[in-house]
């Protein structure tokens, strides 16, 4: 799947030159919690979140700093705390370097790039141009939609040889200590892994397999020095 398939359009949006008390009202009455920001030519500019709005003066959550911290830092650091904390216009707290996406990204590539940089969202734009946004929950949604796809039966033959060409492709399994009988779709794993993590991956693996009806595990587990 790809970013065009889960993605939100159209987006909504909002313009540097927006209060930010008006951002905070449009997250409560759209139940949102971030929204991209663009220029008058529908360029993006930068994104603001609930997250941006957390330490506002108006409601006194500004960052408290121990008085000899504030002896050590900069004052540039000082400053745009300042600026996040008593500006009014949107164009001050955005996150101006937003991570963004094109629409024919692959769905992991999209959630490698969340957990690479702590986002709970991407942009996804085509020429410049805001087109989409995936969020998390974006994700979540496609994991839970994603229904058994219809498949012609596969013989037990056909299972077993899939189940273990996909093994020997994964660096972590020890595919010479592992055996699988196939039986009408019910797969017996059979043999030794060397850690109760290798084992349950292994598992998955052959629950994961097309054609499996279900897998009875009777690995062992050893550590391959006591295997040597």
């Amino acid at each position: 799947m790809k970013a065009s398939d889960v993605m939100v359009a159209p987006v909504i949006t909002v313009k540097p030159t927006a209060l930010v008390r008006d951002v905070a009202k449009l997250f409560l009455e759209r139940r949102i919690s971030a929204v991209p920001v663009i220029d008058d030519q529908g360029k993006l500019v930068g994104i603001v979140s609930e997250g941006d709005l957390l330490h506002r003066a108006e409601i006194g959550t500004e960052r408290r700093r121990p008085w000899w911290l504030l002896l050590v830092a900069e004052e540039q650091t000082l400053a745009a705390d300042y600026i996040k904390t008593h500006a009014n216009k949107v164009a001050d707290v955005m996150t101006h370097n937003v991570i963004t996406a094109a629409p024919d990204t692959p769905l992991h590539e999209i959630a490698m790039m969340m957990e690479k940089n702590a986002i709970k969202r991407v942009p996804i734009v085509r020429d410049g141009q805001l087109v989409g946004i995936v969020s998390r929950a974006n994700l979540v949604q496609a994991v839970a939609s994603s229904g058994a796809k219809l498949e012609v039966p596969l013989s037990d033959e056909t299972i077993r040889a899939k189940l273990m060409a996909h093994l020997k492709t994964q660096s972590w399994a020890h595919t010479g200590l592992v055996n699988a009988t196939v039986n009408g779709g019910i797969v017996d794993l059979w043999g030794f892994s060397s850690s109760e993590t290798e084992r349950r991956a292994i598992r998955v693996a052959a629950e994961t397999t097309p054609g499996v009806r279900a897998v009875n595990d009777h690995m062992i587990v050893r550590r391959l020095e006591a295997m040597a």
